[in-house]
């Protein structure tokens, strides 16, 4: 299923290389894994807030420790194999930070899509009266500017407002803390599934790697497990819902920025999604970021500034337009996923990102925290 595809490019990452106890800064050349872990440079955290990530992950020295190939293979085998290094989320002390309802063409479809009961025709009269309030494709709707209070207005009027139109079209962004810092599980770890939820889905994003000064100065792919139902039931349980032991996924690598890699690459990328399930079930889809109805840049200025600081600098997810439908046990029954489904989020400037789904409290337990590094790189004299 899986190509092991990682793109050009510079990238960094963490692994755990056999005979350290530490998980050591990595990058890739030539096809190779290759460590570039130094003293004062150990963390991801003190490599992006140097200023010149970029022109040290390309010119650091380092050792070649395995075959990318091998590597990436043995990941989603289990890491049976003790002897390959095991990727790891490629970042560290961050803060780990979302974005919700970002694409409001999609949302609003949803509503109407709900309001219409499946009446199709309903629909089109519904998003006709919106198209001619507004004058102008949903698509080009600016969440805060006159044309979108215009529909928050109708839609109130319809009796179809909720609190995720008021983040979605409103004049401000939702961000929420996705999870813990050193909490994120990489490329062919198991994600989580709190046991309580019975429906819910991957959700496949673009994540920024924001430095403590809220320079934007690297990507990376990732999946921010969601439970429908636990969300659905309140906004107020968001919490419940997103942090849980492995539902924060991302990886393989950061990709800083360079000439040939932008925020204007990922302004224009296509995320692709592809889940299968031990029973058979495919599903597949597509989240295009050139329909984003908030830039990435009024995000990040969302989530960090005068307002909020992160010293040790933050990922944030960007959203997804992707809310999967597609009906896996039954016709009407929608979709959720079943434990042993294998999740692939891709795009070509940033790779595959690949998990398998489990329940939260089967997926290895966090136990290596921030304590724990800090004073595995003291004893090795990398601080």
């Amino acid at each position: 299923m899986t190509t092991h595809h990682v793109p050009d490019g510079i990238l960094i990452g963490r692994a755990l290389v056999p005979g350290f106890e530490h998980p050591r800064i990595v990058t890739l050349r030539d096809g190779q894994l290759v460590d570039i872990t130094a003293r004062g440079m150990a963390t991801v955290r003190d490599i992006a807030e140097s200023g010149r990530a970029a022109e040290h992950v390309r010119n650091a020295p380092g050792r070649a420790v395995g075959a990318i190939e091998t590597v990436m293979a043995n990941a989603l085998n289990g890491n049976s194999d003790v002897s390959v290094p095991r990727l790891l989320a490629p970042i560290d002390l961050q803060a780990i930070k979302a974005s919700g309802v970002t694409f409001v063409v999609s949302l609003l479809e949803r509503v109407i899509e709900e309001q219409a009961r499946g009446d199709k025709s309903r629909a089109d009269a519904l998003r006709g009266e919106i198209l001619d309030l507004i004058g102008t494709d949903l698509s080009q709707l600016v969440p805060g500017s006159d044309a979108a209070m215009k529909v928050k207005a109708a839609l109130i009027e319809k009796g179809v407002w909720s609190q995720y139109l008021e983040v979605g079209i409103g004049p401000d962004a939702e961000i929420f803390t996705k999870s813990q810092p050193m909490s994120a599980v990489g490329y062919g770890a198991e994600v989580g599934l709190h046991p309580i939820s019975s429906w819910n889905n991957p959700e496949p994003e673009i994540a920024l790697l924001v430095t403590s000064k809220g320079e934007i100065i690297g990507a990376t792919l990732g999946n921010d497990v969601n439970l429908r139902d636990v969300e659905g039931r309140s906004a107020l349980l968001l919490g419940k819902a997103k942090d849980n032991n492995a539902s924060a996924s991302v990886g393989p690598f950061v990709r800083l920025f360079d000439g040939e890699f932008s925020l204007d690459t990922i302004k224009q990328a296509e995320i692709k999604l592809r889940v299968e399930g031990t029973d058979g079930f495919v599903l597949e889809g597509q989240s295009n970021m050139a329909q984003i109805s908030r830039t990435p840049e009024s995000l990040v200025a969302a989530t960090i500034g005068e307002h909020h600081q992160y010293p040790d600098g933050l990922v944030l997810y960007l959203g997804t337009m992707f809310a999967p439908v597609k009906d896996r046990d039954g016709e009407g029954k929608g979709f959720t996923h079943k434990v042993g489904d294998v999740v692939e989020i891709s795009t070509p400037s940033l790779g595959t990102l690949s998990n398998r789904v489990n329940l939260s409290t089967k997926c290895p337990p966090w136990t290596y925290g921030t304590s724990h590094l800090l004073r595995d790189l003291a004893r090795a004299s990398l601080l």
